[in-house]
């Protein structure tokens, strides 16, 4: 969850784990850490169809949430870090 706030500068950004509420840490309004950003457009044949879903999960929750899953997630390895 995402919260712009007005403070002593424009629109300061605070981002809020989705599941567990943790506050996810931000340096100048940048993501200092780990998170999960999902978005999902619900369409047509979807009980949700017209809704837009958006959410944060921080890595803990991020990793509970996968060690759920039937069929395991695909990791791939980045060789290349910017």
């Amino acid at each position: 969850m995402r919260k712009y706030t007005e403070q002593t500068k424009p629109h300061s950004l605070e981002i809020f784990c989705n599941c567990c509420g943790k506050q996810i840490r931000t340096d100048r309004d940048r993501i200092a850490e780990g998170v999960f950003s999902g978005h999902v457009q619900w369409g047509y044949f979807s009980e949700k169809d017209g809704e837009i879903h958006d959410f944060d999960l921080c890595e803990d929750c991020y990793d509970k949430w996968i060690a759920s899953f039937q069929i395991p997630v695909e990791i791939k390895t980045e060789n290349e870090l910017l």
